[in-house]
């Protein structure tokens, strides 16, 4: 079988992937590893999808969401969704349709979904500069967190993302608004324990499920917020979940999500407390990242389960595997064990 993998320049896409070529350079290595031809393209075009096409790839890897057709800063109606664009053209692909990624491109949308279905997340409003007179018009009351309404690897969240007055509040919505031009996320602050949940759906549709905890590095402040600067440095730890009762509660409340949201192959689920160990869905990141060594998805299986980089590559395509037509990989038995490698 013939795989290709499907990426675009996204260096200002704030949108979330694979990551950059390096990423999926190694997605690539691991998979020619497995014994199949892979090949790389970096799409910016329909015409470069329909030379995808043209070849008839028995899987296409999509390592990033959208191909943006016009402005590469925002999504667009116009722009090309890999997901509708291959399945209108019945080529098999990797992850989740164009309706399940809309929660991930909008955090809103998947809040209401999952709230919807009786799932805990934050209490949040949206808004924009201006709305807003005073604090005792706000909808939820100080401390409040501050974010982009659908931007990914920390984009636009640093310590003046944690506001406690009105004067604070108002001039951090202005700046995201002008840096993002599109309305702000305002939640209620959680101000405990925050975790990552990597989920992949096996074959025979048992989840496998990698919940990690994520400690932030601690600000000049004295707080500990997950922004661009801390994921950029690596700055922030992850480390295993070792007290049996908050990991069961990070890793059911990350299955809900996961399947209430109706999330193909794989995805990642953000969580995080309030200061008396409840737990809240934040966030889904359904084309997450891959980079070798430091994205959250592959160092989640790793801790938790301590799977190599190639393995949980393996794992993340066996479900595009299993709807090809040939279901085994050319140098992998049959019998191995991954299909042994179940969670609750």
């Amino acid at each position: 079988m013939h795989i290709e993998i499907i990426t675009t320049p996204n260096e200002t896409l704030k949108e979330s992937g694979f990551g950059t070529l390096k990423a999926c350079n190694s997605v690539l290595d691991a998979i020619q590893r497995m014994g199949y031809s892979v090949r790389l393209n970096v799409c910016e075009t329909k015409d470069d999808l329909d030379a995808v096409v043209k070849r008839k790839p028995g899987l296409v890897v999509l390592a990033v969401k959208y191909i943006p057709v016009n402005d590469k800063d925002e999504l667009r109606e116009d722009d090309i969704w890999l997901s509708d664009y291959f399945a209108q053209h019945r080529i098999n692909f990797t992850g989740s349709s164009r309706e399940v990624l809309k929660f991930d491109s909008n955090k809103v949308l998947a809040k209401i979904h999952l709230t919807n279905k009786g799932i805990k997340t934050a209490n949040y409003f949206i808004a924009t500069p201006g709305q807003y007179n005073n604090e005792s018009e706000l909808p939820i009351t100080f401390p409040l967190f501050l974010k982009p309404l659908d931007a990914a690897n920390g984009n636009g969240i640093d310590d003046l993302s944690f506001v406690t007055n009105f004067t604070d509040y108002e001039s951090k919505i202005v700046s995201l608004y002008k840096s993002f031009n599109q309305p702000i996320l305002a939640e209620e602050y959680l101000d405990g324990r925050e975790f990552t949940v990597a989920v992949i759906k096996t074959v025979n549709e048992k989840l496998i499920v990698s919940a990690i905890e994520v400690i932030p590095p601690t600000s000049t402040n004295g707080l500990r917020i997950l922004g661009a600067q801390a994921k950029k440095d690596d700055s922030e730890k992850l480390i295993k979940i070792d007290d049996n009762e908050v990991k069961s509660r990070v890793t059911i409340l990350a299955i809900d999500a996961f399947n209430t949201l109706g999330v193909r192959d794989f995805g990642r689920i953000d969580i995080k407390a309030n200061k008396n160990g409840e737990c809240f869905f934040m966030e889904a990141n359904l084309v997450p990242g891959m980079t070798d060594g430091s994205s959250y998805f592959p160092q989640a299986c790793n801790i938790a389960h301590e799977f190599a980089y190639d393995k949980v590559i393996e794992l993340l395509l066996a479900g595009g595997f299993a709807r090809a037509s040939s279901t085994v990989p050319p140098n992998i038995c049959p019998d191995s064990d991954h299909k042994f490698l179940t969670a609750i």
